[in-house]
């Protein structure tokens, strides 16, 4: 065989194999563990990009891991294929949504064929296959028929120009994305999941989940539970109610103030014909210019219009002005707030600016409060004080009892809120799943029978980019009502591409399922997904959602699981540098500079770290690299890079180094070795021990997802089994070690572990095999402190060699500690187990017959105590620690190409030999420097 590697010739061959054996296809089977694992499936873009690469070879890395470890592996692909992309390119190209992401996914899904990815691709599903996006109307009409579906009006973002609604993304500085419009808000039908019904088993639900930290931090704070009090103000001259949430109903006598979103639909009814109507829309249309988030920065500059209007305090019966403000935003907490500006630094800053009264109701305990003398809200805790019957309680202790008062009075109630909103689904758009609804002007709304399902998408439509394709096609939306027989009109909506996304991983256990969306005894095998793989961008909605679904469809009896996702990895972002102008404060588009000058301010630029991004030029095509270096190359790069919840910094120097470690493995991995020998020794039991230690450690590091650890385990054993193969070899062992080092490669380069399991006579194919075990004799506590000791020790002579400018050691002289140092280990080991004191371990030595060493004793503990990791692990007398020395000057001799000697500290007269210690010993170098070097310590 060519010992010469040669991607191009072996991984086609490996895909066409695996392909025609159907060797990752899988079934249900209860006598094997099953193991499911999962990306996030992609939109299908016309490439793959470099985060695409990381996140797969993450996944594909982690299923061939688990499929060696004898687990039935369920891994699939599938592409998330509708949204508005394909209907911009229907718009721009004149061509139909279906050919233009159709042929994304045959693109897509041959570059990840080109990658060697074992998914089954059998069970390959697209949320645009009618077969498919029939089971989200079938499931929309499932929560219809238990109330979780519901039409109700809300806020939208609407184009006037465009005539459609746009999502918040799209709009741009309060402007449509597409035609510049200055984009209004509008009050329309819309439809809903109502998600908040699972708020409370959402959030606990999360405690039970393998996830990060920071996800689940998200996700709560995104439900946002929290328990206060609704408090009811009447409109003054109108005698409407407005309910407003507080956590704090312990400071309602300090309201002298109300305000509301500007997009609140009261506010432009209530000033309607006034002399507040024109001040007030151009408020209005200053505020949507803002981003809705910025709006409610804590650094924002609070701003606000009186609209006339007052409300009344339901406990003092102050008539409160009403305003609006930019920093109150519709879609939370009803769109209006109760203002307290003695005790909150916002409402206390917007007082300030419109002249609002400030009420002291909270004083601190050590002093009193002037409410015109304040510079700032007071907001810690004290007594009641302007309180009416409260005054001079705690305020924390008075919140029970307001409550209570205010329900006596039917003026409130105490209340759990959430931040969290019904899922608005509905998207005026073509290319997503027709809701399946139907308007009858004597039923009223009908939902489709089961039995007509799906409702699919026409294709007589015009996509003009402006307003909604669907309403374009009389042939959708002119039909007969299924329950009167009379015309009737299909609803033009279609959904939320987050509802394909929010239950797609089902699908996969039965792709083929004709009766149900998916056959319930495949995925009770199946689910919940083990290892779920994805960008943190999708760490709130999907992820919500999906547990959403999960749980309403366990509800109409479709599953009895509760939770999607057990386990969740959520990959950093991959980096490249791009020019940065430190004047600018910014990232420089390739427009935006010129030479090495930044256009705007004519500084130089430096090269800084950001993520890759086609607007920044610093992005690299895995395609361009795929082709150049292999699959393979490019896999191990970028799973090397860094462990995979880290963020990566590309190198372009890094993926040639990569190619030639794969060049060199495939050699050690095929030629046949030099010499060999029948007898064993010292390098024979020290490389039985790093064979051994590398399938210990890769196989942890597998288990925790650490994939650049592993890889880092597998290329040590490379260069050790290099460096033993320097002397004659044990043939047993040597390949002992090159079938490690191979089965251990293969969930990172399958295609090449292939080529080597093949040539070195293995049937069948290596990712069917069984993971390598260690021997835990080989890998005892006390055989590892050893080994590790001599590595150690190599490490520091290498060291010492490299300070020095050493380029021909002639002697290295060693020296083993005296045997009461030895003693001295283990007393502090015994102690330090005990106390930190240094005292009282100095005590317990000082107690023994080391009193004698008294200095010396002093001088290790001090170091002992500044690194208890420098103290021995093992308990190794000195006679063990020499002889096992001993045992390794031959390993030690065929690596460093001299002489080693090795002397216990009682025999040297060496100077420096006082300074060895338990498990490290002294080194002196003899060089053609002619003086002696050294040592460590």
């Amino acid at each position: 065989m060519d010992s010469n590697y040669n991607p191009k010739q072996i991984e086609p061959k490996w895909q066409q194999r695996w392909e025609e054996s159907g060797a990752f296809k899988v079934t249900e089977d209860p006598s094997r563990p099953k193991y499911y694992c999962l990306e996030m499936y992609p939109y299908p873009s016309a490439a793959l990009h470099m985060g695409h690469l990381r996140n797969y070879s993450i996944g594909d890395g982690i299923a061939r891991y688990k499929r060696m470890q004898g687990y039935n592996v369920l891994y699939p692909m599938g592409y998330d294929a509708f949204g508005l992309p394909a209907e911009n390119a229907a718009i721009k190209q004149k061509i139909d949504p279906e050919t233009w992401t159709r042929s994304n996914i045959e693109s897509i899904k041959a570059q990840q064929q080109e990658m060697g990815l074992s998914y089954d691709w059998s069970r390959q599903i697209q949320s645009l296959d009618a077969d498919y996006y029939k089971w989200n109307q079938w499931i929309f009409l499932k929560l219809y028929e238990r109330g979780l579906t519901l039409r109700e009006s809300a806020i939208i973002n609407w184009c006037p120009d465009c005539n459609t609604v746009l999502a918040n993304e799209q709009v741009i500085s309060g402007r449509c994305w597409r035609c510049s419009s200055v984009v209004e808000q509008k009050e329309l039908k819309q439809w809903f999941f109502k998600i908040t019904d699972y708020a409370d088993e959402l959030l606990s639900d999360l405690d039970s989940l393998d996830w990060p930290e920071s996800v689940k931090l998200m996700q709560r704070n995104w439900i946002g539970r929290s328990e206060g009090t609704t408090i009811n103000f009447n409109i003054a001259d109108t005698g409407e109610t407005i309910p407003i949430f507080t956590t704090r109903p312990d400071t309602v006598f300090g309201v002298t103030f109300m305000v509301f979103a500007p997009e609140h639909p009261l506010i432009k009814e209530w000033v309607e014909g006034t002399n507040y109507q024109a001040p007030f829309e151009d408020f209005l249309a200053e505020v949507q210019q803002e981003d809705k988030f910025q709006r409610i920065a804590a650094d924002r500059d609070k701003k606000g219009l009186f609209i006339g209007k007052y409300a009344v305090n339901p406990l003092t019966g102050d008539k409160i002005p009403v305003f609006v403000g930019n920093f109150v935003i519709y879609e939370y907490g009803g769109g209006a707030v109760m203002a307290v500006p003695a005790h909150d630094q916002r409402d206390f800053e917007f007082a300030k600016v419109y002249d609002i009264p400030v009420k002291v109701v909270i004083q601190p305990e050590d002093m009193e409060l002037d409410a015109y003398a304040m510079t700032e809200a007071y907001i810690d805790d004290g007594v009641l004080v302007n309180s009416g019957e409260f005054d001079g309680k705690n305020n924390r202790d008075a919140i029970t009892g307001i409550s209570e008062k205010l329900e006596s009075m039917d003026l409130g109630s105490r209340t759990v809120n959430y931040k969290l909103m019904d899922w608005l689904i509905s998207r005026q758009r073509y290319w997503g799943t027709p809701i399946p609804i139907i308007y009858c002007d004597n039923c009223g709304t009908v939902p489709v029978p089961i039995k007509d399902l799906p409702v699919s998408l026409p294709k007589d439509v015009e996509f003009t980019g402006s307003g909604n394709p669907l309403a374009t096609s009389q042939t959708f939306i002119e039909t007969t009502c299924p329950t009167c027989g009379g015309a009737a009109r299909r609803e033009t909506d279609t959904m939320d591409t987050f509802v394909d996304s929010s239950w797609y991983f089902f699908k996969y256990c039965s792709p083929s399922s004709e009766d149900v969306p998916f056959d319930r005894e495949a995925a009770s095998y199946w689910m919940p997904v083990d290892q779920y793989i994805g960008g943190i961008e999708h760490a709130i909605l999907h992820l919500l959602y999906a547990r959403f679904f999960t749980k309403a469809l366990r509800d109409i009896g479709l599953t009895d699981v509760k939770e999607p996702f057990a386990r969740l990895l959520t990959q950093g972002m991959v980096n490249k540098e791009a020019p940065y102008c430190e004047q600018c404060s910014r990232f420089l588009s390739p427009e935006n500079f010129e030479g090495d000058s930044c256009s705007a301010c004519g500084s130089k630029y430096i090269m800084k770290s950001a993520k890759m991004s086609k607007s920044l030029g610093n992005v690299v095509d895995p395609q361009v690299l795929m082709e150049k270096y292999g699959a393979d190359a490019s896999r191990f790069f970028i799973l090397f890079g860094s462990n995979p919840e880290r963020e990566l910094e590309w190198s372009d120097t890094g993926i040639e180094s990569v190619h030639k470690f794969l060049e060199r493995t495939f050699r050690l991995l095929v030629e046949p070795p030099g010499p060999v020998k029948d007898t064993t020794d010292a390098s024979d039991d020290y490389i039985n021990f790093i064979i051994n230690s590398t399938i210990k450690g890769a196989t942890g590091a597998f288990e925790d997802l650490k994939l650049k650890d592993a890889i880092n385990h597998i290329m040590k054993l490379v260069d050790e089994l290099y460096d033993y193969a320097r002397s004659p070899v044990n043939v047993e062992l040597y390949d002992q070690g090159r079938r490690a080092i191979t089965m251990l490669l293969s969930p990172i380069t399958p295609h090449l572990c292939e080529e080597v399991w093949e040539f070195t006579g293995h049937d069948g194919f290596i990712c069917q095999s069984r993971w390598p075990e260690y021997d835990t004799d080989v890998v005892s506590e006390s055989s590892e402190f050893k080994w590790n000791m001599l590595q150690d020790l190599t490490d520091d002579i290498k060291e010492i060699i490299k300070v020095a400018r050493i380029t021909t050691p002639q002697v290295i002289r060693l020296v083993t500690a005296a045997g009461w140092k030895f003693e001295l280990a283990g007393i502090f080991r015994q102690e330090f187990a005990k106390t930190k004191d240094r005292g009282q371990i100095m005590k317990a030595l000082m107690s023994t017959d080391l009193k004698r060493y008294g200095k010396q004793v002093n001088q290790i503990l001090g170091k002992y105590m500044d690194d208890p990791a420098l103290a021995p692990s093992v308990d190794m007398g000195q006679e063990e620690e020499h002889n096992f020395l001993k045992s390794a000057i031959p390993i030690l001799e065929s690596h460093f190409g001299c002489k080693v000697e090795l002397y216990l500290e009682e025999d040297s007269k060496e100077k420096k030999a006082a300074n060895a210690v338990p498990g490290r010993s002294a080194i002196m170098i003899d060089s053609n420097l002619g003086q002696p070097q050294g040592d460590r310590l």
